[in-house]
């Protein structure tokens, strides 16, 4: 029923899904025929079921009747973590990012690295969700991992406790040059009240442009990344959110709300994601700021568990947040800085680095990004004050767009 569901969208003819149908039943066939051994149907099945969402959705999972159970239990009784956002990557855990202070971020986890076992169980086709039921407990337990480090031959075997997760504050100073820095680690509930505070505080201080540093802000909900946006931005379009079952909506800047409007440069990496990527993307499309670092992860959608007749459930992507003038789907291209950098502290799984990216002898405690944006400031050009034209696109089972820190948003 599920290979059906995923074959026999809205978009695909009978004729098309029929054929599909039968490529996946005649291989399936051929492997219990002609294998070298007799298969283990139920694992090659959902294996294919696995396979089939991680190429859809990389923040997808499905979880059978039992697995369900224990994953709404989880959500409900709000368990410690070790704090580790992830997604999935060739059939292992990708490291999106680490919760700040975490016990997975004390241990030096970054983005691009894979979990391989939890607790000796292999991750190879888990489903997302179900390794987040593996990561949580009681405060002080304690997970084992299995990490293949980025740049590293073998596993590194790491224990992590898991504690109760600490939402870290915006922060805010002034760097030389009236130059004001932002640094803004989630777009958690609350997080653009909080930038709102700060900024105002910057500016009271005699800054005259300012720093967004986004940078491993992976956590959140695409909402606060629009409030985060209209902070900078009084008009247009800032997102539109849209699926093949949901309406599509656009969400506007309201002059009211913006508390800034000089000159603005953004910072993101690898660890930049879901209602942080939304906020960078407006701004750059609307030629607000300069963007400038790494290749944001990718990862803004409305998800949702669809339940099934055998009480089994399927977790994915129902509609996503498009930048708004480009309408390019944020979790299939992420944000694209418009002054690439490349930061040379962290590594990614595949290493997809613009390749005009400078890359340059880094000193220790040195970081290249900020200091590529402070030049961007003050030597280079970088948009500012100009109210960008208006944005002519768009209009408009549970809910777990802003659910756990770990992927599949799915986040508490």
């Amino acid at each position: 029923m599920l290979v059906w569901g995923a074959v026999a969208g809205r978009g695909a003819s009978p004729d098309e899904t029929y054929r599909h149908l039968a490529v996946y039943t005649e291989v399936l066939a051929k492997i219990k025929s002609d294998y070298v051994e007799e298969p283990d149907m139920k694992n090659v099945t959902l294996g294919a079921v696995n396979g089939l969402l991680e190429s859809l959705d990389p923040f997808a999972s499905y979880l059978n009747a039992e697995q369900y159970k224990q994953w709404q239990k989880s959500r409900e009784e709000k368990k410690a973590d070790v704090g580790l956002i992830l997604s999935k990557k060739f059939g292992y855990l990708g490291v999106v990012d680490t919760w700040p202070e975490s016990s997975a971020a004390k241990a030096g986890l970054n983005t691009g690295d894979f979990v391989e076992t939890i607790n000796g169980i292999s991750t190879r086709d888990m489903p997302l969700a179900y390794a987040e039921v593996l990561l949580r407990g009681d405060p002080g337990t304690t997970v084992e991992l299995s990490v293949m480090r980025v740049r590293r031959s073998e596993p590194q075997k790491i224990t992590l406790e898991r504690t109760v997760l600490r939402t870290p504050r915006v922060s805010a100073k002034m760097l030389p040059d009236q130059v004001g820095y932002l640094a803004v680690p989630s777009t958690e509930a609350g997080k653009a009240r909080e930038a709102a505070s700060a900024l105002s505080g910057l500016l009271a201080q005699g800054a005259k442009s300012i720093v967004l540093d986004l940078r491993n802000a992976a956590y959140g909900t695409p909402e606060e990344g629009i409030a985060l946006a209209n902070l900078f931005l009084e008009k247009g379009a800032i997102t539109f959110l849209q699926g093949q079952r949901v309406a599509k909506q656009s969400f506007e800047a309201d002059p009211a709300k913006t508390v800034y409007r000089g000159p603005l440069v953004v910072l993101t990496n690898r660890g930049t994601a879901s209602g942080a990527e939304v906020a960078a993307a407006a701004l750059l499309d609307h030629k607000r700021a300069e963007v400038v670092g790494e290749r944001s992860y990718g990862d803004a959608a409305q998800r949702r568990a669809i339940t099934m007749e055998d009480g089994s459930a399927v977790i994915l992507s129902i509609a996503k947040y498009y930048s708004p003038l480009s309408a390019k789907a944020l979790q299939d291209n992420g944000v694209t800085p418009s002054v690439p950098v490349t930061d040379t502290g962290a590594a990614s799984e595949d290493e997809e680095i613009e390749p005009d990216a400078p890359e340059q002898p880094k000193k220790p405690g040195e970081d290249l990004i900020l200091k590529r944006a402070i030049e961007v400031l003050t030597k280079g050009a970088v948009a500012s004050a100009v109210s960008p034209a208006s944005a002519s696109n768009p209009a408009g089972g549970e809910d777990l767009s802003t659910g756990s820190p770990n992927a599949p948003r799915p986040r508490p």
